[in-house]
Parts: structure tokens; sequence; C-alpha cells
């Protein structure tokens, strides 16, 4: 029986650092496979669940296209399709499809939710995004890294912005154990929980070092990677005007990249991307300040520095890892 057959992946401290960096070397394995042509229909015949409660772009789109290479059958449930808790217990849910189906992916908004899902359905499950963690998105958010340097070892990523989201909470974890050191630049009151950095620390590999801070030019200096996210999440209810402010100082330009004194520095952004005015969400937010972009410049999101197209295309080849090294029938030697 492979290592991780039959495992869950609901949040970052789920696998060791032996563990981490097997799915990321898997993650990169299957990508050459694929770029190859060569088949790897390691579930073939497996029928999958996909359950959203939030929308989705590449979260949909690589379970879907992940399980079609593995041979799986994708079978889509969105909001409308799934009542957790108002007409059907969430364990009455999970025994139902875990009876049906071999695998399930959720994403929404609950992390209760994700760990029920997993306890009563009896296959494993796969958290696609909830309020607390995304998983699936730092598995390809390192594969990018490590495919683009090499290695992980003595790097620093520098995540600016709402540093309590789900993506800086699980960088901050993921970082930690995998030993790449992580600064956080973002206003006191969006700085990661104490719970978060406890975690962080109780996971930490060997000299791996935290800093979180306001400063900018402190956090960014010799970073090998600024990473960033959108400055609203998906349902946050939020004085918009005054979230604007308060993270523009913290905006990813040609001036906060030059600071990083580094010339390999790379841009890594989990989209979807306020670079410019082409969205009307981002039209409307970043007219109320009079800006041209948001988060992030357009001349940094789309200068060569920028991978974040390459990490939106391995988050396919990451959660393929994912499902296949759970549910698939793999030689995995022992890691712990």
């Amino acid at each position: 029986m492979s290592h991780f057959q039959g495992k869950s992946f609901l949040k970052e401290t789920d696998f060791t650092k032996n563990e981490w960096e097997y799915l990321i070397d898997f993650s990169l394995h299957l990508k050459k496979m694929k770029q190859e042509h060569l088949p790897h229909p390691y579930l073939q015949g497996k029928n999958i669940a996909l359950l959203f409660e939030k929308t989705s772009t590449r979260t949909r789109s690589a379970f879907t296209v992940a399980a079609n290479d593995l041979g799986a059958h994708p079978e889509f449930l969105g909001k409308s399709d799934i009542q957790f808790g108002k007409k059907e217990s969430v364990t009455d849910t999970a025994k139902v499809l875990g009876s049906m189906f071999d695998g399930i992916e959720y994403r929404g908004f609950s992390q209760t939710i994700v760990e029920e899902l997993a306890q009563a359905s009896g296959v494993p499950v796969w958290n696609g995004l909830t309020d607390e963690w995304h998983p699936t998105q730092m598995l390809a958010d390192f594969m990018t890294i490590k495919e683009h340097f090499g290695t992980l070892e003595n790097l620093t990523l520098t995540y600016l912005g709402d540093g309590r989201n789900n993506v800086a909470n699980s960088l901050l974890v993921t970082g930690a154990i995998l030993g790449v050191n992580i600064h956080i630049a973002a206003p006191r009151e969006l700085q990661p929980s104490q719970a978060v950095v406890a975690l962080a620390k109780q996971f930490a590999a060997p000299n791996t070092t935290f800093l979180i801070t306001e400063n900018v030019e402190e956090a960014v200096l010799g970073a090998d990677v600024l990473y960033t996210d959108v400055w609203i999440s998906m349902g946050e209810n939020v004085d918009v005007n005054k979230r604007l402010t308060q993270l523009l100082p913290y905006q990813v330009n040609q001036t906060c990249l030059e600071a990083t004194k580094n010339e390999r520095t790379i841009f890594l952004h989990c989209l979807p991307a306020f670079h410019d005015l082409e969205t009307v969400e981002g039209k409307a937010l970043a007219a109320s300040l009079g800006i041209e972009a948001l988060e992030v410049t357009d001349d940094v999101f789309l200068s060569e520095r920028s991978l974040a197209f390459t990490q939106a295309e391995n988050r396919m080849h990451a959660i393929k890892a994912i499902m296949a090294a759970t549910l698939g029938d793999l030689f995995i030697p022992d890691l712990t």
C-alpha cells in the first residue's frame, strides 16, 4: 500500500517536510510526463466529486483536467446542487457521496465542513480552498519555486498585502514546514493571527526565519520571491475604501521589486489579479482611489519576473499529484 493511500489533504500540516518534498517532486514529474505526452492513468475507473460552494476558475479547471488525465471521471456539484446543513447534514451528505465516489474535492467557506467530509465519507478529501487554508495552492506555489530555482534551500518569500487571509496563513505554515524563510508585510491589523504564527513555529524546520512587519523595505530586502493576493477576499464584508487605502503602500510595483536588491527575484500571484482596469470589479475598486492597478502593477505582472501563469498551470499538475498519491495504487517509499 502506498505511503499516502487513503489520506486526505485538508490543511498544510497534514504532511511532513519529506512528504511535501515528495509531492512537489511528483508534481514536477507528472508535468514532464504530460509535456512528453506519456499517459499516466493512475486513477482509471475512479469517480471524483467536485463540490464547489465558492466559484472558481483555476481550482475547478485543474481538478477536472487532472482527473481526466488520470483516467478518472470528475462530477461537478455546484452550490445549488449541494446544501450542507440546509436540507441535509454534512455528515449525511458525506456518507452518501463516499458510497458513490472514490474521492471528494471541496471548495467553500468552512474548514469544519471539509474536516467533517473527510471524517464521515471514508474516502480521500482534498481541500480546494476554505476561509482558513489553501493547501493545493501551496503545492503548486512551492512546485513553481522549486521548478524555477532548482531548490527550496535558503530561499526567502515575501508576501505583501492582507496577511490574515487563507493564502498568507498557508504560505507562513508551508514555508515553515519546508524551511523557506517567510516575510509578511502588512498593516498591523491585517497581520497573521497569533494562532497561525504559533502553528508555523511549531512545525518550522531548523533555521527557518519569519518576519512579520509593517515595513515594506525591510520585508522585501533580499527576497527571492514576492507574492501578493487580492486585497479583499471572496465573500469578505469590509469598508472598501479603508481597506484599499490601508493596503496601497503594500502594492507590488517596480519600486518594491527594486527594493529587494536581488536580480533574481520572481513574482507570484495565486490569481485573479487586479493588475489593470480590464475587469469590472478591478475598475470599480481602482476608480475609488484614482489608481491604475491594485495589489500589483501591470508592468510587474507582465514582466519576465512574473511566473503567475506558470504558477496557474502548475495548479493542475500539483492537484494531479495529490489525487494520484492519495487515491492511486502507487509504490511510494516510507517518507517519515
